[in-house]
């Protein structure tokens, strides 16, 4: 995409968290929490980063970006709409019967390179992408972002040895640290400290960042690559349900769905947010 510098990254991430909370909704179905925690991620890649194109989503030089979490399909779907990718109204027929939009990622989506959501799938497929366009002599990168809670996952630890193994500086993976899975704190589930020595040692460059924060996201991941033969990971420390008071830092909304009321109150928190953007 052409990336306007002038672009308001706060304001469409906002309008994406609106989003994501009525398809849940109407739905009666969804992951909420690691969807919000998510958006500023994406909001940041696909408009400040990714090389893609919503007129030509094949495109062979194409950036590939996989949500590994596919859990958090609902602020994929809402970042394509957002980015062009597909028709807004598509998202309302979210969660119906003979919906395009099933519950986790299905490449039958324009935009979407991955079925996704079977979860530790996603960094070995980013490995073969990547290895695939360093033996094409493609300048294409590839984007892999995945859950903490994720990281229980044996096949994520067999791809982290092989990107590098094969200097794959072509590779970002990004894990959305908010600490929290279905079962609770990540820590008393699988305890995963410390992240970042760990995938030191298998060889990878790690960078840490606040992941609600768009001049850092944009720096971090346009600064790429740092260290020239290493693949890298960027651990990207998000909030739980980040957007919505009773909602953050809260384990029940991973896969929360609000009542009208609470949906209600969410939107106006937004909304809220949205003014006071306006108004500086």
């Amino acid at each position: 995409m052409n990336h306007d510098k002038n672009i308001d990254l706060p304001y469409i991430a906002l309008k994406v968290r609106k989003r994501i909370l009525k398809i849940i909704y109407q739905a009666k179905g969804g992951h909420t929490g690691g969807s919000l925690s998510s958006v500023d991620i994406l909001t940041s890649l696909y408009f400040g980063v990714l090389n893609i194109d919503p007129a030509n989503p094949g495109k062979t030089d194409r950036d590939r970006f996989i949500m590994s979490k596919g859990h958090s399909a609902e602020s994929l779907y809402c970042i394509l709409a957002e980015a062009g990718f597909i028709d807004d109204a598509l998202l309302d027929t979210y969660g119906k019967f003979n919906s395009r939009l099933a519950g986790h990622p299905t490449n039958k989506i324009p935009g979407i390179e991955l079925n996704s959501g079977a979860l530790g799938h996603g960094l070995p497929v980013g490995v073969g992408m990547a290895l695939a366009a360093r033996m094409n002599k493609s300048k294409s990168r590839v984007f892999v972002l995945m859950g903490d809670g994720e990281q229980g996952e044996g096949s994520i630890y067999e791809a982290a040895m092989a990107a590098n193994h094969y200097k794959l500086d072509n590779l970002i993976a990004i894990i959305d640290r908010n600490h929290l899975q279905i079962s609770g704190n990540t820590e008393e589930v699988m305890s995963l400290e410390s992240i970042r020595s760990r995938w030191e040692a298998f060889g990878w460059h790690v960078i840490e960042c606040d992941g609600h924060n768009f001049n850092e996201l944009n720096h971090t991941f346009q600064s790429i690559p740092v260290v020239p033969g290493k693949p890298h990971l960027v651990i990207a420390r998000t909030i739980k349900g980040k957007g919505v008071s009773f909602m953050e830092n809260q384990a029940k909304w991973h896969h929360g769905v609000p009542t009208k009321e609470q949906l209600e109150i969410a939107l106006s928190e937004l909304d809220e947010s949205i003014n006071l953007i306006k108004s500086t």
